[in-house]
């Protein structure tokens, strides 16, 4: 496999609290789900690979190239489409300005190629029925899909997003899937979120990330099997088991270790996710 991005030992603190923790792992063609906690270090981690910070120690590599170069980091921008959290939009600007706006910063000379292009994406993201609108007439969605059509500018050969179906309804979370899903044939996408379900749709490669360190690197079907013959349901809440909750069909689905003649069913990517994180709290607390 080509590696897109390598990340070696990297490390980022701020103040006292220790973002990243000497984390690991490369990123080839195809869709990465990045997994992880609040305050796991996701977003420093990506904000790292978009060459918007840069670590403390250990290094980065983009394309071969070496962000902390100046010259390096600008050929690794030429093909690099980054949707950050918090993309911070120039309110006042319309859709179509807005991303005309960054099409300028990423050196699209030409009017009238700038502004076919600025179109094309405005249609991949179904928004061209408000490209005159302000984006601070905008919905949460509207606003989310304006910066993710702002990301798809030139075709970048590494799209890293950073929650990008937050505020999305179901609908537009499918139309999202096919986007990126046909984004990373041929290329590289790192795609932070809290939805398993997405990653589970979507990725061929999975990352958790919790405390600043990489707990897991490989196939959803690998951390899948983590919490396999640990998830079983019953009628009633057994307090021995890591999480317990109440299903909509009025059983109790039960994750950690099964008692005698357990009701086992198969596990989901979210279990094995929520084994692999609770195990980790455990013991980092022993």
């Amino acid at each position: 496999m080509t590696s897109a991005a390598v990340v070696n030992d990297v490390r980022r603190r701020y103040g006292r609290t220790q973002a990243l923790d000497g984390a690991s792992f490369e990123i080839g063609t195809g869709v990465t789900g990045l997994l992880g906690p609040n305050g796991a270090g996701k977003t420093t981690l990506l904000r790292i690979l978009a060459t918007v910070a840069a670590p403390d120690s250990g290094a980065v590599s983009v394309f071969g190239r070496d962000p902390a170069v100046a010259r390096e980091r600008v050929e690794i921008r030429r093909r690099l489409g980054y949707l950050p959290q918090d993309p911070g939009f120039q309110r006042g600007f319309s859709v179509f300005e807005f991303i005309d706006y960054v099409a300028i910063l990423k050196e699209m000379t030409n009017r009238r190629e700038r502004h076919d292009e600025v179109r094309r994406v405005i249609d991949a993201v179904d928004l061209a029925s408000v490209s005159g609108k302000r984006v601070r007439a905008l919905s949460g969605g509207m606003r989310r899909r304006t910066a993710l059509a702002a990301a798809l500018l030139r075709d970048p050969q590494f799209l890293v997003l950073d929650e990008p179906t937050a505020g999305l309804d179901p609908e537009q979370r499918l139309r999202f899937r096919d986007l990126v899903s046909r984004a990373g044939e041929g290329r590289a996408v790192l795609l932070s979120t809290h939805q398993t379900e997405d990653v589970a749709a979507l990725c061929q490669d999975v990352v958790v990330l919790d405390k600043g360190r990489v707990l897991f690197h490989g196939a959803p079907a690998e951390l899948t099997a983590v919490a396999a013959d640990r998830v079983w349901v019953a009628d009633e809440r057994r307090g021995d088991a890591e999480l317990v909750w109440r299903t909509g069909e009025g059983r109790f689905r039960h994750l950690g270790s099964p008692p005698n003649g357990a009701d086992l069913v198969v596990p989901t990517l979210e279990d094995g996710y929520l084994m692999l994180v609770g195990r980790f709290d455990e013991e980092a607390a022993a």
